[in-house]
């Protein structure tokens, strides 16, 4: 077979959970026990190099069997189409999963079947990075502004973004682009770690490792919040006193709150000089989110990990509702949409801070925030990536954090990959570590 024959020919998909819950790793004030879980896809073909592209959609336990069904279904979407022609045109692909009228239906582009699209279109860029030979981010940073432009869906976004004004950001972008790379592999990208901040630790934990993330080099922590009011004081006054008042301390609050309550709170703790507070109510209440924004300043509203599509961040940029953009590398529909949402925060210049609580989205978003300094906005001023120490072990090429920075990744692919140990052993529910952690 020669490669213009060479096809699609399989998604493999795996439910693959994580018993985090046992630990209270990840907990917060509206998840209690998550267990940390991708609903997995490999993309294999008939070329004869034996590249795979791996993705997922990152959740928190039960549900995964409904994440992995809905990638199942696009199954049909993908398998036998030609591999080259496909890779060769990612944003014709991107717009033919999520275009798709009976698909739509089940949306249109939020949810479930939104982020199967995500694993799918991630797995996508994971097999056409490694097949040539390049880290994400560097595949996305040496295409042409031109180039960038054609992975973007400006559907329902022409009012705050144009594909002309985009073409403009990229272009700006073009000079110093080779020196950026190059001081991204020399000095990384700049990391804030949440790891001490798990609603779900006890004081000595909480203190202990504010101490660990102080001497590991990181200049932000983040702390959970919203469970109780008192607690929320006591935690943040000893995470203050123990880092002292030149780390910044972020408080997420999951959602937790109705606005007026987001208010009257976060007032409470302001007095702790949090550098934002997250989430702070429903990630669908635009106009919430600007209410907050407006009376607890100088306190500064971020939000991301589960706003829907490139839409709503349209809309919180438009409405001046956010500080920071908190993208995810899974919860919209993969690359193509993340760039869209790069573009728009680099329209409306508000910094992007991704979301990376969970397994493997440390991995993937790294290369998400590398591209937007080298090609994109160009800057690192108040930009940091979330950094949890969970479960990087089970993947191929995991993080490095040197100093509180992300170490560029320079192996080829999305870093994406799952060792297959690590898939074996924790598929759901027969898995292991499951039928032991279960009693079977």
């Amino acid at each position: 077979m020669t490669e213009a024959e060479a096809t699609i020919v399989a998604l493999e998909t795996s439910d693959i959970r994580f018993p985090t819950s046992v630990d209270l790793d990840g907990s917060d004030a509206m998840n209690r026990d998550p267990d940390y879980s991708a609903a997995y896809v490999v993309v294999h073909t008939s070329a004869g190099d034996a590249h795979e592209g791996h993705g997922f959609a990152f959740t928190i336990g039960r549900g995964n069997d409904v994440q992995v069904a809905a990638i199942d279904a696009l199954r049909p979407h993908v398998v036998g189409r030609p591999l080259q022609a496909t890779l060769d045109h990612l944003g014709d692909f991107y717009r033919d999963l999520v275009h798709d009228s009976q698909l739509r239906w089940l949306g249109p582009e939020k949810g479930v079947l939104h982020m199967a699209i995500s694993a799918v279109v991630n797995a996508m860029w994971d097999l056409k990075a490694k097949r040539e030979g390049k880290p994400l981010w560097r595949l996305l940073a040496d295409l042409s502004p031109e180039q960038v432009v054609e992975l973007v869906d400006f559907r329902y976004l022409t009012d705050a973004l144009t594909p002309d004004e985009a073409l403009a950001i990229l272009k700006r972008a073009e000079a110093g682009k080779a020196e950026r790379a190059a001081q991204l592999l020399e000095q990384g990208y700049p990391a804030y770690t949440t790891s001490p901040g798990w609603l779900g630790y006890d004081d000595e934990k909480l203190t202990r490792l504010c101490k660990e993330a102080v001497r590991d080099g990181f200049d932000q922590i983040k702390l959970k919040v919203g469970a109780d009011l008192d607690d929320d004081r006591r935690r943040l006054q000893l995470a203050r006193d123990v880092c002292g008042p030149d780390i910044r301390i972020a408080i997420d609050a999951n959602q937790r709150w109705d606005v007026g309550t987001a208010i009257s709170w976060i007032k409470e703790l302001a007095p702790a000089d949090p550098w934002w507070v997250e989430e702070p109510t429903s990630p669908d209440d635009v106009l919430g989110h600007a209410a907050i924004a407006r009376a607890v300043a100088p306190v500064r509203v971020a939000t991301g990990e589960h706003v829907a599509n490139r839409v709503v961040f349209k809309q919180l940029l438009q409405a001046e509702a956010i500080s920071f953009l908190q993208l995810d590398a899974a919860r919209v529909a993969g690359v193509n949409e993340n760039i869209a949402i790069l573009l728009l925060a680099a329209k409306f210049d508000i910094p992007v801070c991704p979301h990376a609580g969970g397994v493997g989205l440390c991995e993937l978003v790294q290369h998400l925030s590398m591209f937007d300094f080298v090609a994109v906005s160009g800057s690192l001023e108040r930009r940091t990536i979330e950094y949890i120490d969970h479960l990087h072990e089970h993947f191929a090429d995991p993080v490095v954090i040197q100093s509180g920075r992300y170490v560029a990744p320079t192996a080829p692919g999305f870093s994406s990959t799952m060792k297959a140990e690590s898939r074996t052993r924790h598929t759901y529910p027969d898995g292991p570590v499951w039928t032991t952690f279960q009693g079977g």
